[in-house]
């Protein structure tokens, strides 16, 4: 079975600088972009079937590495000089 990974650089390349950025300047940044990046580790492992969890227990590490996935681009886009999605159009 493959299993594709969903790091950050990969969802984001055209936010390559912005990413860079907030990993250095934004501790806050950084230790989410972490979680994130090892929770996608872990949920990989668990569709390769090389780490056992219920079904039920996969659907919320999934639905939390969506919420971080969110938070993380939102910051991103606000980083980049982008509307974050807040539906203002806003511009950072």
């Amino acid at each position: 079975m493959h299993v594709e990974h969903h790091p950050l650089i990969k969802d984001f390349p055209e936010l390559r600088g912005a990413l860079h950025e907030l990993r250095l300047g934004d501790a806050d940044f950084a230790r989410l972009a972490d979680t994130y990046e090892t929770l996608d580790k872990r949920i990989c492992r668990i569709e390769a079937g090389s780490e056992l969890l219920a079904d039920e227990a996969l659907l919320a590490l999934k639905q939390e590495r969506v919420g971080l996935k969110d938070d993380l681009a939102r910051r991103l886009k606000r980083a980049a000089g982008q509307c974050c999605g807040c539906g203002n159009g806003c511009k950072g």
